[in-house]
């Protein structure tokens, strides 16, 4: 019997990375997003919807009867937005995700969540696994508010979750701080593929980076999940330069901490 996965969220810049790297033969991806999702290959069905959409998730979570195997939530914003859209889409969708997944009698849900959730935190060497919440920004506080959603539907309802605080998920890094903190997309892929495929994570959170020679993020709970990056931004080094904001490089959250980042669209998404 083939595997289905659930991938919200999959006409975006990481859904678009992920798809062909999730791809199996025995697999099938349902890709969903409001907007279409261009270009379905084979072993892919598409569902236009939104994450918000709590009847619209259910059925695709639930399929033609038998419920897919797993959720990838990717769905939402990516970067700072007014706190109604960030409500409504990244806080609501997230819930209506997870509640989709226990109606369909889903087993495993990957969370999107994001350095952000902890971005106020002093990125000291070495940032452990779980940092409690120190959000930077309202798009920081949906993803914190992700990942207590993720801890109540494991407790409660007994779903395995396992949140993933991706850094600067990009084709390449673009200032020093993202030398640290860069997710290969090829990383990106064999992170998800290892939530998906560990057995009995139970719930987790664990920070979602490369093999960075410059890294301050622990992988140690990425690697008990089977995670093993290959990929070093260190190879971009002297394109990107050491230009850099002396302010906030010492958090986490890099610029979102600094003035003026709690403006919608200030900057850039997956950072």
């Amino acid at each position: 019997m083939s595997e289905r996965v659930l991938v919200t969220g999959a006409a975006g810049r990481i859904g678009g990375y992920l798809r062909p790297r999730l791809a199996r033969p025995a697999r099938t991806l349902r890709l969903l997003d409001v907007a279409a999702v261009p270009d379905p290959a084979p072993g892919e069905e598409t569902v236009t919807a939104s994450v918000a959409d709590l009847d619209a998730v259910t059925a695709a979570c639930a399929g033609d009867g038998r419920a897919v195997d797993a959720v990838v939530h990717l769905g939402g914003y990516a970067g700072e937005e007014a706190w109604d859209d960030v409500l409504a889409v990244n806080i609501h969708g997230t819930y209506a995700v997870f509640e989709a997944a226990r109606r369909a009698g889903v087993g495993r849900v990957v969370f999107a969540s994001s350095n952000h959730a902890v971005g106020f935190h002093p990125g000291t060497d070495p940032v452990p696994d779980g940092l409690p919440p120190r959000p930077d920004t309202f798009y920081g506080v949906s993803k914190v508010a992700g990942e207590a959603l993720g801890s109540l539907y494991h407790d409660r309802h007994g779903l395995d979750v396992v949140c993933l605080r991706i850094g600067t998920c990009r084709d390449r890094p673009t200032d020093r701080r993202g030398l640290a903190t860069w997710l290969s997309p090829d990383d990106c892929g064999r992170l998800v593929e290892a939530a998906l495929t560990c057995p009995s994570p139970g719930f987790r959170i664990v920070w979602g980076v490369s093999a960075n020679i410059r890294r301050r993020w622990a992988l140690a709970g990425a690697h008990e999940l089977g995670y093993r990056p290959r990929d070093d931004a260190e190879v971009f080094a002297a394109e990107v330069g050491e230009h850099g904001d002396p302010e906030t490089d010492g958090f986490v959250g890099g610029e979102f901490c600094g003035p003026g980042s709690e403006a919608p669209g200030r900057y850039p998404p997956d950072r």
